[in-house]
Order: C-alpha cells, then structure tokens, then sequence
C-alpha cells in the first residue's frame, strides 16, 4: 500500500511537514507493509511560500524591507519558474509573529513591509507575483503595500495621510502619481485562505481585528477606514473592494490588491495543489491521509484538507482526516469527503498540553491506523 500523506500545518504545535513526518514514522513502525509520500500542504496560510518554494526547487531572496511598525528587518522571498516567478510571503515581512503581544495594534501596523518584498521582486524582473496573506498583523486593506509602490493616500486639504490605517477616515483621494507602473504589467495571484468580503460583520475588522489586538471600539474604526479606503478606491479604479469575495483576506489585502494593481484572488489550497505537483502524487496513491489542528464544516469553505480530499475523491480514493479537534457526531457533508476522521488525543488534555503532545499523537495514530488497515487488509 502506497500512502499519500498530505496534511496542513497544525496551528501552534506543528508546521505541515513535521505533521506529515511523524505520522509517516508511526506508519512505518506499523504491522502495514507500506510506503509513504510526504506532502506537505497549506491553504495560504503562514507557511505556505516555503511550501511552494521547496516544492518548485525555488531559490530565496533576502532583502532589507520594514515590519509592521517600521522596524528595518531582513525578509526573504522566493523565485521560482526559472526565475519567472516570485512567491511571497506576506509574513515574512508584515506577520503578527514578529510582533510581541504588547505591541500588537491594527490600528497602526501596516504591510509597506510586503510592498517592499514586491518592489525588489519586479527588480528582478518577474512577470509573475504570487502573494500568500496567511499569518499578518494587519487590517490596512494593502494600503501599506500600496504606499510602499508609490500611491499616496491624501486628505480633503490635499495633504498626504500619517499614521495609516488609522487616519484612513480622512481619506478624500488617492494620488497615483509616482506609483510604480511595473506592477501593472505583472501577474499578481493572491492566494486566500478564507471567503470573508471586506466589510461587516463578518468582514475583515470585525472577525480579524480582535486576533490582532483590536479592541471594540477599534474594530468599529478600522471598518470605518476600510468602508473609506473602499469608496475612494470605487471612485479611482470602477472596482469595488467591498463586494469581491475573499477581500476580507489578511485584513482586507487581498481586496485593496484585486482594486489598486489588478490582483487576481484565488483559493489557496486549489492553487498549492496545482503549483506543487499534487496530482502526479495522487496517481500513486492508494490511501491519502490529511489533517489540520479542527476538522469540521468549516473546512469545507476552502481549507487545505478539504482541498487533498476533494482531488482524492476524483480519483476514487479513501480519504482519512486526523485532527486535533474534530466534530462529536457524524457529519454527512464531511462524510462525502473523508471516509474516516479520528481526534487524534487519546486522553483529555488542557490546550498547551495538547498542543505540545500534537507529534506525540500524530506518531501514535499512525501506527494504530498502520496496524488497523494490516488487520483489514488480511481479513478481506
């Protein structure tokens, strides 16, 4: 039996190929005779321009760029494609993970950081720019990329707005000037990792503001300054960001990117899968094993496991999802998809401790899944 074992990054405890490791060790520890393919997935989420790099044999590039809150810092991106391509992670440069839980603030962290990275990328005279959002510290709608390629965001006096986004309900124009046409010329694909539109209740502030740090009151006001950004932004491009789907990604990125430089907004998992090869492995398989910190509906809205499963599936093949968090009674929309999920804890656990046994499981599943199939396997 040839197993394909494909899972996501499980959040806080394991990136996805120690994931994917450590369930191919318990595997091979089993009474199965097998052999396993890791393949390490993600969705747009932090991690994933590492995924692809490694995966399309990329190089890095490292560059002098600023974090959230100014800081000069050293980020890297990747060239792929021959060089044709850049992959960036929005993370790297512009990710809550640089920051310490005190200064996390939306209200003034912005991704010029990330505009940065794409600057030195169409220095190296890319025709392609793909941009991962997973993972940032932001809810500036790219008004920080943007500046970072030239546009100037003014108030009704004609004079250039400080302290963005924040000051974002002053905006009256956008002055497109000394913006950096190069980008415009470029294939921009930004791979979303969640459905959210821009503004609202289920916007880009509102659910992704507080896990930056936004208080109530300054959720309220990044919706404000992102419903500006938007109406300006109508007004100067006839594209509306508050209405295009996935342009709640990354704190309203992917919107500000699909209305200012023409960016086109795709699922992220479908994308990796496509990039990195995903089918080929496939056509080997006879099992594919995925998995991510939750399975449950939720990841039928586009997430990395539901990606693995629906390809599998096209091809006929069992799926099992293995999960940290998994739902207590059977579900039919998930059982069209995966023929198995298993929790992988094995006795009840506070979070930090879950989190820290999470390889410690994947291992244990592994070889428990290895001996079941060996059973079945002699009994049919």
């Amino acid at each position: 039996m040839h197993i394909l074992i494909a899972p996501n990054a499980f959040k806080h405890s394991l990136n996805a190929q120690q994931a994917a490791t450590a369930i191919a060790e318990g595997l091979l520890t089993s009474r199965l005779d097998c052999t396993c393919e890791c393949f390490p997935i993600a969705d747009g989420g932090d991690g994933t321009a590492e995924l692809i790099i490694e995966r399309c044999k990329g190089t890095q590039v490292e560059g002098w760029v600023h974090d959230p809150l100014g800081r000069e810092i050293l980020a890297s991106f990747g060239l792929i494609d021959d060089g044709r391509t850049a992959v960036i992670e929005m993370a790297n440069a512009s990710g809550i993970r640089l920051l310490k839980p005190h200064e996390l603030n939306p209200l003034m962290a912005t991704s010029y950081g990330t505009g940065e990275q794409i600057k030195l990328a169409l220095d190296k005279d890319v025709e392609r720019i793909i941009i991962a959002l997973g993972g940032s510290a932001t809810v500036d709608g790219a008004c920080g990329m943007l500046q970072a390629l030239g546009l100037r965001f003014m108030d009704s006096r004609g004079e250039e707005l400080k302290d963005l986004p924040e000051a974002l309900t002053d905006l009256a124009a956008v002055d497109d000037s000394d913006f950096d046409k190069r980008i415009l010329k470029t294939e921009v694909i930004v791979l979303c990792d969640v459905a959210n539109r821009l503004l609202g209740e289920h916007g880009a502030a509102a659910v992704f503001g507080p896990q930056k740090g936004a208080s109530a009151a300054g959720v309220r006001k990044l919706d404000e300054a992102l419903a500006k950004l938007a109406a300006v932004g109508l007004k100067k491009t006839g594209k509306d960001m508050s209405t295009v789907l996935s342009g709640g990604t990354a704190g309203g990125a992917a919107a500000g990117l699909f209305a200012f430089v023409g960016a086109k907004l795709v699922n992220g998992i479908d994308h990796f899968l496509e990039l990195t090869g995903f089918d080929e492995a496939l056509e080997k398989a006879d099992l594919v094993i995925t998995g991510e910190g939750s399975i449950d509906e939720q990841t039928l809205q586009g997430k990395g496991p539901f990606g693995v499963a629906r390809q599998a599936k096209m091809k006929l093949l069992p799926v099992i999802g293995l999960a940290g968090k998994v739902p207590s009674e059977n579900n039919e929309k998930l059982q069209e998809y995966f023929d198995a999920i298993f929790a992988i804890g094995n006795e009840v656990l506070d979070l930090p401790a879950a989190l820290a046994a999470t390889a410690v499981n994947l291992r244990r599943i592994g070889t428990e899944l290895g001996n079941l199939l060996a059973f079945s396997t002699k009994q049919l």
